[in-house]
């Protein structure tokens, strides 16, 4: 004869198992759902195989925070005006002046100076170091150009954020410049919101002007040819085809 506990301990598990079923599946809707509208909104300003996880999900918190997408330019080449490009990864423009987007993809914790040529990533509690190129100074030169393309005065404010993403801590940072920001991306919304409520509304000359540059920028961001010569000038200015040992 059956034992009447066993039967109930039985169907309870199986209720459970059910429950926990049903819960895994709905959890899995409402991810694919949510995917899917992440997808929907980072399409409202740049194709899904454009530029790099990071930057595209940038662009995703960047709509998140309100921004709306048609002053989200992804993935610009700016015409330095000699046959060479500066590729600005986004760039917002705002009523107080323009933002402008470095995306940085490192792991391990990040030391730097804002006036120094060279910042450091140390990983594995001190045991590699290496060197990468001040970020800050890297977006203070696409910001030159970008200025120059725009052709904008130096009366509308133009702010650098450096993005890092990765697993990476921003361990020991300073002398960072005025409208300068360094930040993890959780951080976005936060930064946006004290630089739009910091400064007064600027006055653009042609802020249309303005828009259609930038538009010009992202198209020329997917012109193949555009692109491979941007990419031959890093080549050659990196200069490695040039060693031999």
């Amino acid at each position: 004869m059956e034992n009447p506990q066993i039967i109930v301990l039985i169907r309870i598990a199986l209720i459970i198992g059910i429950f926990l079923v049903l819960l895994q599946i709905v959890r899995l809707i409402k991810r694919m759902i949510e995917m899917k509208h992440r997808r929907e909104l980072i399409s409202s300003v740049t194709p899904l195989d454009r530029g790099t996880e990071s930057e595209r999900d940038l662009v995703y918190r960047l709509l998140k925070s309100g921004i709306p997408a048609k002053t989200i330019f992804h993935d610009l080449l700016i015409d330095r005006g000699n046959g060479e490009y500066s590729q600005i990864d986004v760039v917002v423009p705002t009523k107080i002046g323009i933002l402008v987007f470095e995306v940085k993809d490192y792991n391990g914790w990040i030391f730097g100076n804002g006036g120094h040529e060279q910042w450091t990533q140390v990983m594995a509690y001190g045991n590699e170091k290496y060197r990468f190129y001040n970020p800050i100074r890297q977006n203070a030169s696409h910001i030159r150009y970008l200025r120059k393309e725009l052709n904008i005065s130096d009366n509308i404010p133009v702010f650098s954020i450096i993005v890092f993403y990765g697993n990476s801590t921003l361990k020991d940072l300073n002398y960072i410049p005025r409208n300068t920001f360094v930040i993890k991306p959780h951080r976005l919304s936060d930064v946006i919101t004290n630089i739009l409520n910091s400064y007064s509304e600027a006055t653009f000359a042609d802020k249309w002007e303005v828009v259609h540059l930038l538009r010009t920028a992202v198209d020329r961001g997917s012109s193949t040819i555009a692109m491979q010569q941007h990419i031959q000038d890093i080549g050659d200015k990196l200069g490695k085809h040039r060693i031999y040992e």
